[in-house]
């Protein structure tokens, strides 16, 4: 059993085309998306980093870096298939993942069931294997004043035995 952590936070998108959230692979239309050179979903890439933290594989800006043009506004469920196919390559599987979404807007609770099945269709693990909480900065910081969205993310993979 191996276990990794992962975080990240993205701002909000404030041009003029801001267009909408993705978050947990899911539309959220309650808010705009975030800035990021892929699509901005912190929920999946914070899951990234725990899974590839647990399977010592680094981070997602040493698979995916930031100036890549190949992933420039790609979808981040593309990079957690790829992901998982990588440590499933190295002989790892999901056991499980766990991530709370910090933010003051939108209201998460409504969407929380898609994400959790859109994140476990990825990683080919039961909805029961995939938690994804919400909780709010209580009005402290950028994140508390709406400006930012933060993810933790635990992952647990186990090691297939040959």
């Amino acid at each position: 059993m191996r276990v990794g952590i992962g975080y990240d936070v993205h701002r909000f998108r404030t041009d003029g085309d801001a267009g909408t959230l993705r978050l947990g692979g899911v539309e959220v239309a309650d808010a705009p998306r975030l800035e990021g050179h892929s699509d901005g979903d912190a929920l999946i890439h914070a899951l990234i980093d725990a899974i590839l933290g647990a399977a010592g594989e680094g981070d997602i800006g040493k698979h995916f870096p930031p100036g890549d043009p190949s992933t420039k506004d790609i979808d981040s469920r593309e990079l957690l298939k790829r992901v998982q196919r990588l440590v499933a390559s190295r002989g790892f599987t999901v056991g499980n993942v766990d991530a709370t979404v910090i933010a003051e807007r939108p209201r998460l609770a409504p969407h929380i069931d898609r994400m959790r099945e859109s994140i476990a269709a990825i990683l080919g693990v039961s909805v029961g294997c995939v938690s994804v909480k919400a909780t709010t900065n209580e009005r402290l910081g950028e994140i508390g004043a709406g400006e930012a969205i933060a993810v933790t993310a635990v992952a647990l993979l186990e090691q297939d035995v040959p």
